[in-house]
């Protein structure tokens, strides 16, 4: 009988032992945020303003993303640009650029431009110097046609090459805009 209660005690021991959760400090799981919009804003010398914008309103749906330019760029202009990424399933729409600028550590914006695009070259950084890319100057060239494509990465590696392969990390939003420069 003795060796039955002894059992007994040890079996509800391990029992409620295993049961118990030592984990005072969970892991913080850091959900990804949905990101419909991406809206660039490019402001010329005589606060002339394009926007160019890619919204995908159904996510991973079957529509593509609509994609607007507001109208042609001047050639041999310098642009300041700025980037936000919104969550317009929300309403009001989400600002996840806030997000972003405040873990700036865990976040680059990579851009990419061909065609008539001299340079683009991001303005802003991290709180540890590196790159951010919520806002850059971007120099146009001659009349031509242009492409301007931008990713948002979630935990890049950094410092980095400014390249989707230098960068790493994963992808939470890409868009490419395709733009006309005159003359």
């Amino acid at each position: 009988m003795k060796i039955i209660k002894l059992l007994s005690l040890l079996f509800a021991f391990i029992f409620f032992t295993s049961c118990d959760n030592d984990d005072d400090n969970p892991d913080v799981i850091n959900e990804e945020e949905t990101i419909t919009t991406i809206r660039v804003t490019l402001t010329d010398p005589e606060s002339n303003v394009i926007t160019l914008q890619s919204q995908d309103l159904d996510g991973d749906g079957p529509n593509a993303p609509e994609i607007t330019v507001s109208g042609n760029l001047a050639g041999n202009t310098t642009y300041s640009g700025t980037v936000e990424f919104l969550n317009e399933t929300e309403s009001p729409a989400e600002n996840i650029t806030e997000e972003v600028n405040e873990e700036a550590d865990e976040h680059q914006v990579i851009y990419s431009t061909s065609g008539s695009i001299q340079s683009l070259t991001t303005t802003d950084v991290d709180g540890n110097g590196d790159d951010l890319g919520l806002s850059f100057n971007m120099i146009t060239n001659t009349a031509g046609d242009a492409t301007i494509t931008l990713t948002l990465r979630h935990e890049p590696t950094k410092p980095n090459d400014g390249t989707l392969s230098g960068a790493g990390g994963e992808t939470d939003a890409t868009a490419t805009f395709s733009v006309l420069i005159t003359e």
